[in-house]
């Protein structure tokens, strides 16, 4: 059980950080300087290596060229879906069939060859002769155009990234079809996301199975402005910045080295400023919940409590807005140690998928400069076991005063929350809280692995988040608060304890442990809890997706409109 403190706030200035950080970096675990004070390690030490995965430095253009007059290693046409080839084939746009004159009605022919239809993932190449103006030519299908939604639009960018790699194409262009701009920035997204893979931890990162694709220019012939490829390229590097943090394994990312990329944003963005507090600090603001989980790591990796701060540089903020990431950067499950088939300890590196996604939104508003105030928390720290950990049964204090029982010590994300929560919600004249954390596995018991859940009572809060997740491509599904289960949160010895009864419900009971944090110093503000326990992994996709940045962000250009 945790000390509760005696030290006044210190905060840890970027001044500290010093030419340490010119770029978001990796460094040995360990802290970042004198006020992160190093480690003592054995030989083992891993290789320093950068948070973000490197965002693909193709250079993006917007073109009126006509798509029959560029040239270039790979043209690439989309098509809605048709009925059959010979129906696609009979009604080509203006500009499909001056392609196709000008080749000589190879267009229509490969169309007719390869039964061609449109139909979502579909594609076919063809080499193109001497003399031609592009060395290849390629259709992709979108599907049915009445159906074409952000997804769609994610996966015609996958598809074009997938074609750029195996074409090995230098300069590719795509016909942009009338898309809506949301659409066409989805699309480019992810196509930039396709062309950016984590090398980070290949030894060989320059063999032809890891390495990019050489693509240097990407040419977006037709509807695409400056603004849609600039938005584009911010997005991705927010995703990537948080695929990059949840998907580094704890031996890299640990509480101080997440605290150093926070530090790196901030440097890199005058908009934004860091608090750092360290163990002493948060002792001092009496956060003995998230203290009570941090303490099994006192002497390997301490917690860093961060607070990066986004100012409008307008100087109007026209909203305040706290957003709250969990930030376990490993969950061992503590002295109820995750064991056995399906605890997924190996995986449980990404238990900071919410600190990820995060930073990654903080990285992307800073860049697109909403007139909007954003407080973005993260309460960093590790769960483990030692002689030093939490134990079953103790008692842990908050810091607004209410007392927890630890029922169960793998129910930690919520005790961390707590505290910060409270800290959110003391920044005073809050318009809106929300928290995102990788929750609770009954929520994918719920939901499955596709669907994040949100909690709310605020239907306004509800609507812009549905808003912004929509506009994003994510998927959110509302789930009750639902009164009549606070009855297991209740503890005979305490006020609260960390864990609801038996019989299901588990993601709702601890939605309604969080709420018991917010709305003291700050009763008029909206709160929702997002738990994305599911969707923040996907093995298939190849680990950590980067869930949860856009809606964070749509949230807050919302905010302030």
């Amino acid at each position: 059980m945790s000390s509760i403190g005696y030290i006044t706030v210190r905060a840890l200035s970027l001044s500290t950080f010093g030419s340490m950080i010119s770029r978001p970096t990796l460094h040995l675990r360990g802290g970042i300087s004198r006020s992160m004070p190093p480690v003592s390690m054995v030989s083992t030490l891993p290789v320093p290596v950068e948070a973000p995965i490197a965002l693909a430095s193709v250079s993006t253009v917007a073109s009126d060229e006509a798509p029959s007059a560029w040239s270039g290693d790979l043209l690439v046409l989309p098509f809605w879906e048709a009925a059959n080839a010979s129906s696609l084939g009979a009604n080509l746009s203006d500009a499909q069939a001056a392609v196709d004159s000008a080749l000589g009605g190879a267009l229509s022919d490969m169309i007719a060859d390869q039964e061609f239809k449109g139909a979502a993932g579909s594609s076919a190449v063809l080499a193109l002769p001497r003399g031609a103006a592009a060395r290849r030519l390629a259709v992709v299908g979108l599907g049915k155009e009445d159906k074409f939604k952000t997804a769609g639009a994610a996966k015609l960018g996958t598809a074009l990234a997938a074609m750029a790699k195996a074409q090995k194409a230098k300069s590719m262009a795509v016909d942009t079809p009338a898309l809506a701009p949301p659409l066409l920035q989805a699309a480019l997204e992810a196509t930039l996301l396709g062309l950016s893979p984590d090398t980070r931890y290949k030894s060989k990162a320059d063999d032809d199975a890891n390495k990019p694709p050489p693509l240097a220019t990407l040419t977006m012939l037709g509807d695409a402005s400056a603004d849609v490829i600039g938005r584009a390229r911010t997005l991705a590097a927010g995703v990537l910045l948080t695929r990059g943090l949840v998907g580094s394994p704890p031996n890299y990312l640990t509480p101080g080295t997440m605290a150093e990329t926070a530090a790196a944003l901030a440097e890199q963005f005058p908009a934004l400023s860091l608090t750092v507090l360290e163990r002493e600090d948060c002792e001092a603001l009496g956060m003995g919940a998230y203290l009570g989980v941090a303490q099994g790591s006192y002497a390997t990796f301490p917690p860093k409590f961060i607070h990066l701060t986004y100012t409008p540089p307008s100087g109007v903020a026209k909203k305040k807005v706290a957003i709250v990431g969990k930030g376990l950067t490993f969950d061992s499950g503590g002295y109820n140690i995750k064991a056995g088939a399906g605890s997924m300890i190996e995986k449980m590196k990404f238990d900071m998928g919410g600190a990820g996604a995060v930073l990654g939104a903080a990285r992307s508003v800073a860049e697109l400069e909403p007139d909007v105030e954003v407080h973005f928390i993260v309460a960093a720290c590790e769960n483990m076991v030692s002689a030093e950990a939490m134990r079953p049964g103790d008692i842990l204090t908050a810091s607004n005063k209410k007392t927890i029982e630890v029922i169960n010590t793998d129910a930690e994300g919520r005790l961390t929350l707590a505290d910060a929560l409270v800290y959110a919600d003391k920044l005073g004249e809050v318009d809106a809280i929300v928290d995102i954390a990788t929750l609770t596995g009954a929520c994918i018991v719920a939901l499955g692995p596709d669907y994040g859940a949100v909690y709310t009572d605020s239907d306004e809060l509800l609507a812009r988040l549905d808003a912004s997740a929509v506009a994003g491509g994510e998927l959110f599904w509302r789930m009750p608060l639902a009164p009549e289960y606070a009855e297991q949160i209740k503890s005979p010895l305490a006020d609260l304890k960390n864990l609801g009864g038996p019989g299901g419900g588990g993601s709702i009971t601890a939605a309604l442990f969080l709420k018991e944090f917010v709305g003291a110093e700050s009763p008029d503000a909206m709160w929702a809890h997002l738990d994305i326990a599911g969707p923040v992994w996907n093995d298939k996709a190849g680990g950590a997706t980067g869930f949860g940045v856009r809606t964070l962000v749509g949230l807050v250009e919302g905010m302030a409109e």
